[in-house]
């Protein structure tokens, strides 16, 4: 009788660990993404060239600075805890910080860190403008800026709260300029464009001063980072000496005088462009980082 042949053992399938909840959600964040920046810009370029009238009300820029923040910056600001000197920590954006070191201020009312893709600000929810604007800049940023169209988009801050921001009828009839502390001009990216010119990132400005003197300090500013060996750090922000004057129903501060913190990580230079925000402003020879210190309480560079 023949034996029955037993059958051939199976093989043993390996079977893939299926992915993480982790990657998925990443991958299906990415795609959301993508898809909702492609609609938008449709839907907004559509709705342009059919309605030019519209145009002032569908701000394409306002929702595509958005959705190019990480989605951890869309959500929520960090808030700063009171006391008579405040330790800043920017975490999600220490490269704007020369070591990554960020700058230690006098206490302010609801002071709060933004990450932006080519910026960073402490904003100040009292006056509604910035404590300081700080950027990282070098020679290859500032070529690839010249390639970048300027969007002249603003909008109001949406991670601030409304009582804290500034709004677009804040300045509207004003006699003031919104006035780019992160100027346009820096800005090497199609983003960062459309982030700088964010309400967070702007202060009342004489009209005059903002189009003369001061231009010329961010002209002479970038002309430097061109001839400059590497990074070029920069501190932009706004200066009140008393209770000011405000704008609008929200009460947005005018700053007495503007100042701009240029430091050269390579040669270790550093200098302090100070300005009256008047009609009447000349560009005029900067002051020592030491005088400024003296005269705003912020240190803002590490050795400072």
């Amino acid at each position: 009788m023949a034996s029955k042949k037993k059958p051939a053992p199976r093989k043993k399938r390996s079977i893939a660990s299926p992915p993480s909840r982790k990657a998925h959600t990443g991958r299906f964040w990415r795609f959301l993404r993508t898809v909702c920046v492609s609609a938008v810009a449709s839907f907004g370029a559509a709705t342009c060239a059919l309605h030019p009238q519209w145009r002032d009300y569908v701000n394409i820029e306002f929702v595509l600075a958005q959705l190019s923040l990480p989605r951890e910056e869309q959500v929520a600001s960090r808030v700063l805890p009171a006391g008579a000197q405040v330790q800043t920590h920017f975490s999600r954006c220490q490269q704007f910080f020369p070591d990554g070191r960020a700058p230690v201020v006098p206490t302010g009312h609801a002071l709060r860190e933004l990450c932006f893709s080519s910026f960073a600000i402490l904003h100040n929810g009292q006056t509604k403008t910035p404590v300081f604007v700080a950027q990282r800049l070098n020679r290859q940023m500032l070529a690839r800026s010249k390639l970048v169209q300027r969007t002249d988009r603003f909008y109001a801050e949406a991670r601030l709260p409304f009582s804290d921001r500034a709004e677009l009828a804040d300045y509207r009839g004003s006699g003031y300029s919104r006035g780019h502390m992160a100027p346009a001009g820096d800005m090497h990216s199609p983003e960062a464009m459309a982030q700088s010119f964010s309400l967070a990132n702007m202060v009342p400005q004489d009209q005059r001063h903002n189009a003369g003197a001061w231009n010329s300090i961010e002209q002479a500013t970038r002309k430097y980072i061109m001839r400059a060996a590497g990074n070029v750090y920069i501190f932009t922000g706004p200066v009140y000496t008393g209770p000011p004057e405000t704008i609008g129903d929200g009460g947005v501060a005018v700053p007495d005088y503007l100042y701009k913190v240029v430091y050269d990580a390579v040669s270790g230079r550093v200098w302090v462009h100070w300005q009256a925000n008047s009609p009447n402003t000349k560009a005029g020879p900067p002051i020592s980082y030491d005088e400024f210190v003296r005269r705003t309480g912020l240190r803002l560079l590490a050795t400072g």
